[in-house]
């Protein structure tokens, strides 16, 4: 059986550094995505994306691996867009004002029609309230600054001031702001929670 790390796979995008903000261009990449509003820490709707989000990925995943393609690959990384209609507001202090974008990206080997049915699969062993908003669409960046953020979420500030830094240096802030979520924090300790900040750019 073919087993495939599409994290290796797309290096670049998954793997950074922590010290220096690197620019690099993202390819078009296919995701299934919700979106949603409000506090992450406290909104319903959140908690039922992402548990949406990885039980359509993972049965998605073991229909590849038992099927014709015979493929096995990890399920990637949880990430999300952030923003606000009023960027001022846009801050740890209002969060209940953020709008948001979960994802998963998925591999190119990923069909609608696979989708389709993993998402019959899924309707017939559970009730996901989420599982009907999930789209499975293409998002394309561009070029974009990003640096790894070590530590816990609320003290990512300076690593998205050096970004944005680094950007006005070279161009200019585009797009929304893009995190990637590489720790599993139910079990990892926050100080060692390793998460990507991508912001799209242009020169």
């Amino acid at each position: 059986m073919e087993k495939i790390d599409f994290k290796k796979h797309y290096k670049s995008l998954y793997k950074t550094s922590a010290k220096e903000v690197v620019s690099l261009e993202v390819p078009p990449l296919n995701y299934f995505m919700i979106d949603g509003e409000g506090n992450p820490n406290t909104s319903q709707l959140y908690a039922e994306a992402v548990e949406a989000l990885f039980t359509l990925s993972y049965t998605l995943k073991f229909m590849v691996k038992k099927g014709e393609l015979g493929i096995d690959y990890g399920v990637m990384p949880l990430e999300g867009l952030w923003w606000a209609d009023d960027m001022e507001s846009f801050s740890a202090d209002n969060k209940d004002d953020w709008k948001w974008t979960m994802m998963i990206m998925q591999p190119d080997l990923i069909t609608a029609d696979l989708v389709d049915k993993a998402i019959a699969e899924v309707k017939r062993k559970k009730q996901l309230s989420a599982l009907s908003k999930i789209r499975f669409e293409t998002y394309s960046e561009g070029v974009c600054a990003q640096l790894l953020h070590i530590g816990p979420f609320s003290e990512e500030g300076p690593s998205i001031a050096k970004i944005h830094s680094y950007i006005e240096a070279h161009g200019a802030l585009s797009g929304k702001h893009h995190e990637i979520y590489l720790s599993d924090i139910r079990r990892a300790a926050p100080e060692k929670w390793k998460t990507i900040i991508r912001q799209p750019m242009t020169n």
